[in-house]
């Protein structure tokens, strides 16, 4: 296979190969073995494994990988336009009762800062937001630094709602029982201070929503630490995109109506398992009619 270098992209032997990593880092163990240092390709998880476990993928098979993720999100993307139309009319026809679908509206979404550990992964989700209508203000800050951060940002930019992300997983060796300590997992404890240094800025879950995690993160001390959503329920890895479809229903759910938690979880690629929530409003408020769109309008 020859030498292994930081930036392959491999699979685990032992695991039947069933994740795509890339090599982030490669070093000596204690044992005298070379090790690897390892983070997901599109699932937000960070594992180690032993260099010789590992197998190089070709470069067609991750084109042909990449293509298969880009697919669901836009899949996804679909569904989220459909629901976003039927939501507009249900509005509608509360407020008017005749002939709602000649009405024409506009949005406002709520504002959003994300903060991720993986710059790739977040220049991918900036570029779904875009796609959304959703505006957003993108930070690449380690997991670590990301508690010691956020507050600041959040002062500059006010915004409704924060993502704080990056990569997670339970530590190699870990079993079942150690699911409660928090020590067995690499970034939760970070995740954790960075939604506590957050509510120290806004307290309220409803007037700052925040999706914290990873995959596998220790879900329940995310939720009691303030975050509205969390991952992993049941500690199973999550997509790199689950963070935006979540956002996305908070951002464009009308500050009157309750977020609908099921729609929401439905809604991600993982799904229940790996998303979950408490209730809270919705961050948009609807308008009527359309904002002109003046021409040659000055100031």
């Amino acid at each position: 296979m020859g030498k292994l270098k930081e930036g392959d992209v491999v699979a685990r032997s032992s695991y039947c190969c069933d994740i795509y990593f890339k090599v982030v880092s490669l070093f000596s163990g204690t044992d005298g073995r070379e090790y690897a240092r390892l983070k997901g390709l599109d699932l937000r998880l960070e594992a180690t494994a032993p260099a010789d476990d590992l197998v190089r993928i070709d470069p067609l098979a991750v084109s042909q990988y990449w293509h298969h993720c880009q697919l669901k999100n836009m899949e996804k993307m679909k569904d989220v336009f459909r629901r976003r139309e039927d939501d507009r009319r249900r509005t509608l026809s509360r407020a008017i009762r005749e002939n709602p679908d000649e009405i024409q509206s506009f949005d406002l979404p709520g504002t959003l800062v994300h903060i991720d550990g993986d710059r790739e992964y977040l220049d991918l989700c900036l570029a779904s937001y875009k796609q959304l209508g959703i505006e957003c203000h993108g930070y690449h800050i380690d997991e670590e630094k990301q508690a010691e951060k956020v507050f600041n940002i959040l002062s500059e930019h006010r915004p409704d709602m924060l993502v704080l992300t990056g990569h997670d997983g339970l530590v190699k060796g870990a079993k079942e029982e150690d699911c409660r300590d928090i020590k067995k997992y690499h970034n939760s404890q970070h995740f954790v201070n960075a939604v506590r240094s957050a509510r120290q800025y806004e307290k309220s879950r409803d007037d700052l929503v925040i999706f914290a995690g990873a995959c596998q993160s220790h879900y329940e001390a995310l939720l009691a630490a303030g975050a509205n959503f969390a991952s992993s329920p049941k500690r199973v890895l999550i997509h790199a995109y689950d963070p935006v479809f979540v956002m996305e229903k908070v951002a464009y759910t009308s500050i009157y109506d309750p977020i609908a938690l099921k729609d929401v979880i439905a809604g991600t690629i993982t799904g229940f398992d790996g998303i979950g929530g408490v209730e809270a409003p919705g961050v948009q408020p609807g308008g009527l009619p359309p904002l002109p769109a003046w021409e040659g309008a000055a100031g």
